[in-house]
């Protein structure tokens, strides 16, 4: 039985990528980046994945990404409209590979978006029944915009979504905090360290 349960439960982690959350990325401006490095975000990642990896728990990476040249980008977006004039998030590039201080290895799952939600128009969900998933395990960047979105369209999948706030990061710790109160509403709110599929 306990393995049962361990295989129904998955790490996702969203939108770690260069653009993102590395200093040099187009993003950096944004705050995330800073976040990120003064919450030791990228290690706490690090450990999560070591634990998931120990208890057979698959680790999926979700990542924004457009085409050279941006089929798929929404230029009415007030948060990617401006991608295409400054050549942002482009596939194919160092802007939207994972990062790599991350442990990502080819046995991850690694899907790629359009769009804020990590559940539109992605293989995600294909991949969580596939696995029999039915709990999630979530963190991301940024804690408001895709982790928000991610939580909700599971909750409303009905999976258990537990949003591991020491894996999130956003543009600033007004935003970060505001967000996990509203997610507090549709998941469990905890730390890594905190939670019982990972310790």
């Amino acid at each position: 039985m306990k393995g049962e349960i361990m295989n129904r439960t998955a790490l996702i982690l969203i939108d770690f990528i260069n653009e993102i959350v590395d200093e040099k990325g187009k993003f950096a401006g944004k705050g995330y980046s800073a976040f990120v490095e003064a919450h030791n975000v990228l290690t706490n990642v690090n450990t999560a994945i070591a634990k998931a990896r120990a208890k057979s728990i698959p680790v999926i990476f979700v990542r924004i990404g457009f085409s050279p040249d941006y089929r798929e980008w929404p230029e009415s977006s007030p948060l990617f409209g401006a991608a295409k004039k400054f050549g942002a998030l482009q596939l194919g590039t160092w802007a939207t590979e994972i990062h790599e201080y991350l442990n990502k290895n080819d046995a991850d799952f690694l899907v790629t978006k359009h769009r804020v939600s990590a559940f539109y128009a992605t293989s995600l969900e294909a991949i969580l029944r596939t696995l029999k998933v039915d709990t999630i395990l979530l963190g991301g960047v940024a804690t408001d915009l895709a982790v928000q979105s991610a939580a909700r369209e599971a909750h409303d999948r009905d999976y258990r979504v537990v949003v591991l706030e020491d894996l999130c990061g956003a543009g600033s710790e007004e935003d970060h905090a505001h967000a996990l109160r509203l997610l507090a509403k549709v998941a469990t709110v905890a730390k890594s360290t905190e939670v019982s599929e990972l310790n």
